[in-house]
């Protein structure tokens, strides 16, 4: 991978893109998958697995919680000796970064432990990710978690002996972070899984990801059965063979959040690029990325994007240069990761977007609402900001105004998602000569959940400028 520096100034596309892209495996997928391969009675083996900053710090925990884990990530795997959930005291505090999906799950997992005193801990930005909503449910299942600084989040104490599921409902409510629920499904007894009652409206896509795993996994899929009014549909409890009786694998599915920048290449620089490995949409656990796909659909008509090739051959997305790209108004409540991807480019587009659903963004790597507002206006663009959403009309004069006097330097806060988004907008051969006029600031905030995205980049840039005349599409 190749050493990024401080700021780095993005090259625009002088030719339409072509190529195929190369896509990490699923962040959510690979997390849930590490911890329900801990839960398994033997050894499981994850193919295509996302080797990155959030994977690696659950895998590391996994391991200093007794339960071993060997790594490879130049064959994208992951070997975990399940042990039923049976895990040990660590000597160490347990540090998750800024890792939402680590934090939440791991602390499911250490309160349902029979024993032991369990420390957890993150960065500063950790600390302010809620974590309420978890602890009180685990708390009604007569969990002893203590909040040595401010209650309801990081750092953690958890001295454990066990949930202890009583008569009555555990209610949970994971309207700020569908994570929570998920965590609680995955260490809750299957006979206890109808008792659970989300009490108020939490994002379902997430959750369902987490039940489809569940039972393809050899677990009983879990319906809730209290509060159907959330989305929740009572399910069939088959058992089926789990993959540690089998000695199985488990393939991690291509990240459909990842792949929305490339998706949205086309649209900036017009052409046609392949997303290798992405499944089809009827198939995948990941309705984040159909959702988006849908929204990408609107905003630039006539776009093809299909499987020409068969579901297994990704996703090709071709787009003719010059067509039209019009604003959109979605509510990305559901899918809130690619909010950014559409807001970034919004610039672009004839017409205003509007964005609303992301008031819980607030509260992720940062402020993704606020950040994205501050972004855009540093372009020039009509940003109007409330606590749930983004109105941006674009202002493509004052964007070329802004260009051709000084390469603007993008702030991503420590947040992948703001690096990758404006990158694909800094794609866009504003000036008309190829000169950059975009630069992102710490690129290398990537490491989080897309490693090598800007080598990925720089490819398909490559493979574009190759010989390709500039009005082929």
């Amino acid at each position: 991978m190749t050493p990024l520096p401080d700021v780095l100034p993005i090259r625009p596309f002088t030719r339409p893109a072509r190529g195929e892209v190369p896509l990490p495996g699923s962040k959510s997928i690979t997390n849930r998958a590490l911890l329900l391969a801990a839960l398994c009675h033997g050894p499981v083996t994850l193919t295509g697995a996302l080797f990155s900053e959030d994977t690696e710090i659950m895998a590391k925990a996994l391991d200093q919680l007794g339960i071993a884990v060997k790594s490879d990530p130049e064959a994208k795997v992951f070997q975990v000796a399940g042990q039923g959930g049976n895990i040990s005291e660590p000597k160490e505090v347990i540090q998750v970064g800024n890792a939402g999906t680590a934090a939440r799950f791991l602390t499911a997992l250490c309160a349902s432990a029979k024993g032991g005193t369990f420390r957890l801990d993150g960065v500063p930005q950790m600390r302010k990710r809620p974590m309420q909503g978890l602890i009180d449910a685990l708390r009604s299942l007569g969990a002893d978690i203590r909040c040595p600084g401010a209650e309801g989040f990081f750092p953690l104490e958890i001295h454990a002996h066990g949930l202890n599921p009583k008569n009555g409902q555990v209610k949970i409510d994971a309207s700020e972070s569908s994570q929570m629920l998920s965590a609680l499904l995955m260490v809750m007894p299957p006979e206890e899984w109808q008792r659970i009652a989300p009490t108020k409206a939490f994002r379902k896509p997430f959750v369902d990801m987490t039940r489809a795993m569940m039972a393809s996994g050899g677990f009983p899929a879990p319906g809730l059965g209290h509060r159907p009014q959330f989305g929740f549909v009572p399910s069939p409890s088959h058992l089926y063979n789990t993959l540690a009786q089998s000695g199985g694998v488990y393939p991690i599915e291509a990240d459909a959040t990842a792949a929305s920048y490339f998706l949205a290449l086309p649209f900036v620089v017009g052409g046609q690029l392949t997303l290798l490995e992405m499944p089809d949409w009827p198939a995948t656990i990941q309705m984040d990325g159909r959702r988006f796909v849908d929204v990408m659909g609107r905003v630039g008509e006539p776009t093809d994007i299909s499987h020409p090739n068969g579901p297994q051959a990704g996703i090709v997305v071709t787009r003719k240069t010059g067509s039209p790209l019009r604003g959109v108004a979605e509510n990305f409540n559901e899918f809130s990761d690619t909010f950014l991807t559409l807001a970034a480019i919004a610039p672009l587009l004839d017409g205003p977007t509007t964005i609303t659903g992301i008031a819980h963004t607030r509260k992720q790597e940062t402020d993704r609402v606020a950040g994205m507002a501050r972004e855009l206006a540093k372009l020039g663009q009509g940003v109007v900001e409330t606590a749930d959403s983004l109105s941006i009309t674009p202002n493509l004069p004052e964007l070329k105004k802004r260009a051709a006097q000084d390469v603007t330097g993008i702030e991503t806060y420590g947040d992948h998602r703001f690096a990758m988004s404006f990158a694909i907008l800094g794609c866009h051969d504003l000036r008309g000569d190829g000169r950059p006029w975009l630069a992102i600031r710490n690129p290398a905030c990537c490491a989080k959940t897309f490693p090598n995205f800007f080598d990925v980049l720089a490819e398909v840039w490559k493979t574009s400028h190759a010989g390709q005349p500039s009005s082929s599409s």
